[in-house]
């Protein structure tokens, strides 16, 4: 996120982000130098560090770091971030930024620069904002969102998943060719597209909820294959839990400590560093003046990751914190395909911790941010949905929902029972924060070749 207004006459901060994923190929292997590149630095990871900077002048953010990684780069950015593969694209970022008007741009670059003339598929999301009168350019409707995409890509649909007039989440995504490879999309000719000025109140493509289709749970290392992201979107954050990430006026005998370097200390005096074992992480953190956070993660979670490009193994988790009362807001996202459930066995054989199940984690980011109210969505493929087996009569979307569940609606030491030996998960932040949760709404969905879980949660009284 960016820095908290200094000046209250400037209005509050949107904290719900934008988040545009562009996929070039199904896979990195599919890209055309995969089998040339001998550093991981293939596709899109080869565009310079500036090009993508002009590209994010015209989205109005600016790059603040970036962590270089075996199969992935993550730009930290002055509202959120970037991160680039060789064949993908996840731009997400809050406030008041121009998200989309990225597109274009971002087509020219991948055509210039990475020899990839057309986009296999897009994902554009975003959760309902707290103040929609800010927005600017098409964001300032979700018709108008959807109006802009339609214009430069032929065969988007839009739904909106959840209460209207309550917590929801809107997804625009566009599917891939028959052929699976280059899909329908047009080519990515560089488009002169003027703001389309009209909005409208209508919600398009509107979808009662279904229960999902089967999909596949965890497997191998060499079995994965989904698209998995996991979101936890949090509001109301308590009073504690937002103190931590307001820079003391009084802090100028420490001026000299980096933004990076309090950022980094406080990660870890929180346990947002333990998250994932530590040995397969590589953080990347800032602290905003006068508040404000955001972070990046890389996630090595094969130990062979970027030596294979049909074989992906890292990933990556971000959190961004607006912490000010009346509009304070938490997000989690994360892409390694989690299990949903502890087992047994907490440790590789080599004595290393394992990364969490999605139950422990989901807790351990709600005991970090003791939200008031969150949302949570798990979005993952699969390699056929409509014929995946289910696994004990129980599909992945219905596996999340019961892990959303166990983990929020139990009491804590409950809901920790099978995950303690997974570390600091279990049933308390150093915080002593202990809530539990009722769920206020669970839909699932099923779309071509996607699933989603989505639920919502509000904090027990």
């Amino acid at each position: 996120m960016a820095a908290c207004p200094d000046d209250p006459p400037t209005g509050p901060f949107e904290g719900p982000e934008k988040l545009l994923e562009i996929w070039f190929k199904p896979s990195p292997a599919d890209v055309p130098d995969a089998a040339s590149a001998t550093d991981g630095k293939f596709g899109l990871r080869k565009v310079p560090r500036e090009v993508w900077a002009d590209m994010l002048d015209i989205v109005q953010c600016k790059i603040l770091s970036v962590a270089e990684g075996m199969e992935v780069d993550a730009y930290l950015l002055s509202e959120s971030s970037l991160f680039v593969s060789p064949h993908r694209l996840i731009l997400k970022t809050c406030g008041t930024t121009l998200n989309l008007l990225g597109v274009p741009r971002i087509l020219e670059i991948a055509r210039d620069h990475a020899s990839l003339p057309t986009v296999y598929r897009l994902f554009y999301s975003r959760k309902a904002f707290m103040f929609p009168e800010r927005q600017m350019g098409p964001h300032r409707d979700w018709r108008a969102e959807i109006d802009y995409l339609d214009n430069i890509f032929p065969n988007g649909a839009a739904y909106t998943i959840g209460k209207v007039n309550g917590d929801h989440w809107l997804l625009y995504m566009t599917a891939p060719g028959e052929d699976g490879l280059n899909g329908n999309t047009r080519p990515n000719t560089p488009l002169q597209h003027p703001l389309n000025g009209a909005t409208s109140d209508e919600q398009a493509n509107s979808v009662d909820a279904d229960d999902a289709a089967p999909e596949q749970t965890s497997s191998t290392d060499d079995e994965i294959s989904q698209d998995y992201t996991i979101e936890i979107l949090m509001t109301h954050l308590s009073p504690t839990a937002c103190a931590p990430f307001m820079t003391s006026p009084n802090a100028s005998p420490e001026s000299d400590i980096s933004p990076s370097a309090q950022a980094m200390s406080l990660s870890s005096s929180l346990g947002i560093s333990e998250l994932f074992p530590p040995h397969v992480t590589t953080l990347d953190a800032y602290s905003f003046t006068p508040c404000g956070y955001s972070c990046n993660a890389l996630l090595k979670w094969r130990e062979d990751a970027g030596t294979d490009p049909t074989k992906p193994g890292e990933g990556y988790y971000t959190i961004h914190v607006t912490p000010e009362s009346g509009w304070s807001y938490a997000s989690f996202e994360c892409n390694v395909p989690l299990p949903s459930a502890p087992s047994g066995d907490t440790h590789a054989p080599d004595g290393k911790k394992r990364i969490p199940d999605l139950r422990t984690l989901i807790r351990r980011v709600v005991n970090i941010f003791q939200p008031g109210r969150l949302t949570l969505t798990l979005f993952i493929s699969g390699e056929d949905n409509s014929n995946a087996e289910e696994e004990d009569g129980e599909s992945a979307v219905e596996a999340a929902q019961r892990a959303f569940k166990a983990a929020l609606t139990l009491p804590c030491a409950r809901a920790a029972r099978g995950s303690t030996a997974q570390g600091t998960a279990s049933a308390e932040a150093p915080s002593g924060f202990s809530g539990t949760y009722r769920r206020t709404d669970k839909i699932n969905y099923e779309f071509g070749g996607y699933d989603l879980a989505f639920a919502t949660f509000e904090l027990r009284q």
